[in-house]
C-alpha cells in the first residue's frame, strides 16, 4: 500500500516526512488551493526532500508551461491533474517528458465511464467536491482496471476501512493529517506507521 502527504508547504513539513517516509509527497500549485506554493518554494522544498520520497505536482487547468517549468526544473517526479485537462493535454505533457500523470476525477456514478476514458497512469477519486476533507462513499467505487490513487477525509480513524473496502494503489491525505490547518508532525507519523503495520495491505 502506496501513501501520499498531500499539500506540503514548509520546510518543516519536509522535515516531518523524511522522518515518517511515505512514498509519495504532494506540492499544490492550483490557484484556487490554500495550499498553493510557488515554483522556488517548491524547488527549495524538494531539495530538502528524501531522495527515496516522490513529489507530486498538482495542478488545476494548468497552462503546458507551468507543468514544463516544473519538469525541466526536476521539482515533480509524478504530474497530478485536477480540472477539466483531456487527452489531449495528457499527451502534451507526455512529449515533455516521460513523467507518470494522476488524473482526479469524482466519485459520483461516472467513475468507471471517466476512468476509462483518460490515458493517465493513475486515476485519483476524490469528493465530488475535491479538498473538502470529506469522506465520500467507497462503495461508489466499483472495479476499475486502472491503479486507484484514493482521497477525501482520510485520517487515522478511517484509514484501515478504507483501504479494506477499496483496496487501492495509494491512499492520498491531506488535511487528515493536519491540525489547524498545519501538518501535524505526530498525526503523519502516526497514519503512515497505522498503514505500514496493517496487514491487509
Amino acid at each position: 500500500m502506496k501513501i501520499k502527504i498531500c499539500g506540503l508547504m514548509t520546510l518543516k513539513d519536509i522535515d516531518y516526512v523524511n522522518q515518517a517516509e511515505p512514498d509519495y509527497v504532494g506540492f499544490i500549485f492550483a490557484k484556487e488551493s490554500r495550499r498553493r506554493i510557488s515554483i522556488n518554494q517548491a524547488k527549495e522544498m524538494k531539495n530538502h526532500l528524501n531522495k527515496n520520497i516522490k513529489s507530486v505536482g498538482v495542478f488545476i487547468n494548468p497552462d503546458i508551461s507551468e507543468i514544463s517549468e516544473c519538469i525541466e526544473n526536476r521539482i515533480t517526479d509524478l504530474i497530478q491533474l485536477h480540472g477539466d485537462e483531456d487527452n489531449q493535454f495528457i499527451d502534451e505533457i507526455k512529449k515533455l517528458a516521460d513523467i507518470e500523470i494522476i488524473k482526479a476525477i469524482k466519485a459520483d456514478e461516472n467513475i468507471k465511464e471517466n476512468s476509462s476514458k483518460t490515458n493517465a497512469d493513475y486515476i485519483l477519486i476524490d469528493n465530488i467536491k475535491p479538498g473538502c476533507g470529506k469522506v465520500f462513499d467507497w462503495a461508489l467505487i466499483p472495479k476499475l482496471n486502472k491503479k486507484i490513487f484514493l482521497a477525501g477525509g482520510l485520517n487515522s480513524e478511517n484509514i484501515i476501512q478504507a483501504i479494506q473496502i477499496v483496496n487501492p494503489y495509494c491512499v492520498d491525505i491531506n488535511s487528515g493529517v493536519e491540525t489547524d490547518g498545519k501538518k501535524d508532525k505526530n498525526k503523519i507519523a502516526e497514519i503512515v506507521k497505522k498503514i505500514k503495520g496493517n496487514k491487509n495491505d
